[in-house]
């Protein structure tokens, strides 16, 4: 059976958002993220992209390109309450979906068509989630995710658009190889460094020249470009908690080791919020003495993964729960209220030095393993000179936290 893949995007999410709360702002030029001259923006109007400006800018040159703006801090727990809305309606509405990030979801529609239409039924959910949640929305429908994801986008702004099978390759052809998913900033240069511009090109090329130019990536690239996509729509599940704990071998008093052990798992599971897009709302650390008696304390917070966030928080609750004249035993903390979010959401607090910081920490996480690079103050004593990674057996990289 030929499948059938709907790609939804709420337009312009946070800005959407902020109208929905004061309908003042319609019309007018929006960008929302960190007010600072060092903030970064983390969504902008369509009224402001004429300027040039685009989500990740610098808060400073986005105001100078559009000083006439207006700026709004914005607010995760309230964008991901709006986003729980719309994925309630599609868990309602839609047997089979996955959400990809807070803004963005894909649903499998095969066998539609027996009974509803695919097309009909896709357009009855848009409008249902337009007149219930009050959120512009565009969606894709196509035979696979990449596609649809490329047809929403030039449906875009809150329009629709079904591409039907056996044209996707004419619907692709005529478009930028920018909008192929995949193709960032580097990627796109070195193509056009090559002489290529539109997709309909890259279809023409080898698929063997591709990939010496870019590798195991080049590959993908050209299917994309064909319209050839096999990946599946993965089943909506929510994860509610992630946590993480230590027992000890000999029961320990040692505050410097039970801080830094505090440090390092909080990073950890921070790395794994923004590696699986999730964001935490509330915190927890848990601690067991050597009489077995365990005692928890937890603490609300605002929706984020950011590490710089989550540690000052953490050893906060550790100091109002530590008793110490008491051996410990166990220490633990855990993560839950999660939320589907791409990092954009942290943008609110974070400078673009802080943007940049966890980016390439991450990436070095991803190639290298999660304890590749630590903070030194999660590394207790001597412990540098024992730890090891895949860095030819060196010891690993230590980020020393510098305050602002």
């Amino acid at each position: 059976m030929q499948k059938t893949i709907l790609h939804l995007d709420l337009d312009t999410f946070f800005v959407s958002v902020e109208r929905k709360l004061d309908s003042r702002l319609v019309g007018k030029p929006i960008l929302v993220g960190g007010l600072s001259d060092r903030g970064v923006v983390a969504a902008c109007s369509y009224e402001t992209r004429g300027f040039g400006i685009h989500s990740g800018m610098p808060m400073k040159m986005a105001k100078e390109l559009c000083p006439e703006a207006i700026r709004i801090k914005g607010n995760a727990g309230t964008y991901s309450t709006h986003s729980d809305v719309v994925t309630d309606i599609i868990k309602a509405y839609v047997p089979l979906f996955e959400k990809s990030s807070i803004d963005e979801f894909y649903a499998d529609l095969t066998g539609m068509d027996r009974f509803f239409g695919s097309y009909k039924y896709a357009s009855e959910l848009r409008q249902r989630i337009i007149n219930e949640a009050g959120l512009p929305i565009s969606f894709g429908l196509s035979v696979n995710k990449v596609v649809s994801k490329v047809a929403t986008g030039q449906a875009k702004p809150n329009n629709q658009l079904k591409i039907d099978y056996g044209l996707e390759k004419h619907f692709l052809a005529p478009l930028s190889i920018k909008k192929i998913p995949m193709v960032g900033d580097k990627t796109y240069q070195t193509l056009r460094n090559l002489g290529l511009r539109k997709v309909g090109t890259v279809q023409k090329m080898p698929v063997d020249v591709m990939q010496r130019v870019l590798g195991k990536n080049g590959g993908i690239i050209w299917k994309r470009a064909n319209g050839i996509d096999h990946s599946p729509v993965v089943p909506f599940c929510e994860r509610k908690s992630i946590s993480n704990e230590r027992t000890f071998d000999k029961d320990t008093i040692d505050v410097v080791k039970l801080r830094g052990l505090l440090i390092a798992m909080t990073e950890n599971l921070a790395y794994q919020l923004r590696r699986g897009e999730k964001l935490t709302a509330c915190i927890a650390v848990k601690i067991r003495y050597s009489d077995f008696n365990t005692y928890s304390k937890q603490m609300r917070i605002p929706y984020t993964s950011a590490d710089h966030i989550l540690i000052p928080k953490i050893l906060e609750l550790f100091k109002t729960l530590y008793n110490r004249r008491l051996l410990v035993r166990l220490i633990g903390i855990r993560f839950s209220h999660l939320v589907s979010g791409n990092y954009q959401i942290n943008l609110f607090e974070d400078t673009e030095e802080a943007l940049s910081l966890y980016q390439a920490m991450d990436h070095i996480r991803n190639k290298y393993g999660d304890k590749s690079v630590v903070r030194a103050s999660a590394m207790g004593k001597n412990t540098i000179g024992r730890m090891h990674n895949p860095f030819n057996g060196q010891p690993p990289i230590v980020l020393a936290h510098r305050k602002q």
